[in-house]
């Protein structure tokens, strides 16, 4: 948890505060870097710092929005290549995966106000989940990558850390 984030408050307030908090960390850790080492894939995976940006922008436009039937933009077809949201494709820029990102951003934090944590929606698989376990959910997902962009990070110029450093 970054030392900004508030402690006390309403549980929507917490959990959204610790979400943006891990948000800003996966931006952070492409400032600095070349286009060529936001796309450069070091580990087996192929996994890129871009490429997971572009994965949670998704992530966060489906599990909130098309889980509850609201609108969002385009997201990336998994059809043919379930890890086609892991890569940028020829034409995307790094800019535009960064903008999308953050307008999934503002998507997902409407819908998580508008709709409250007890609103339930159906999930890609079909199952019925409430926005209190999609935010939970995004926060471990988010969490999770953010742990993997800091190994990308290190192996590319030895930069670490789990939190964005106050200016």
């Amino acid at each position: 948890m970054a030392s900004d984030e508030p402690r006390t408050g309403d549980e929507t307030t917490i959990l959204l505060a610790a979400l943006q908090s891990h948000r800003d960390v996966m931006l952070w850790k492409l400032e600095g870097l070349t286009d060529e080492e936001q796309r450069r894939a070091l580990v087996p995976s192929g996994t890129t710092l871009v490429g997971l940006v572009k994965h949670l922008a998704n992530s966060e436009y489906g599990w909130f929005c098309e889980t509850f039937g609201r609108p969002h933009e385009p997201l990336t077809d998994l059809s043919q290549d379930l890890e086609a949201d892991m890569r940028a494709a020829p034409g995307e820029t790094t800019q535009g995966i960064v903008d999308f990102y953050r307008r999934s951003w503002a998507a997902a934090d409407a819908a998580v106000r508008e709709l409250g944590l007890e609103a339930v929606g159906t999930s890609y698989a079909g199952t019925t989940v409430s926005m209190r376990w999609v935010l939970v959910h995004m926060i471990e997902d988010t969490v999770r990558h953010a742990g993997h962009a800091d190994i990308i990070r290190e192996l590319i110029d030895g930069g670490t850390g789990h939190h964005v450093p106050k200016a």
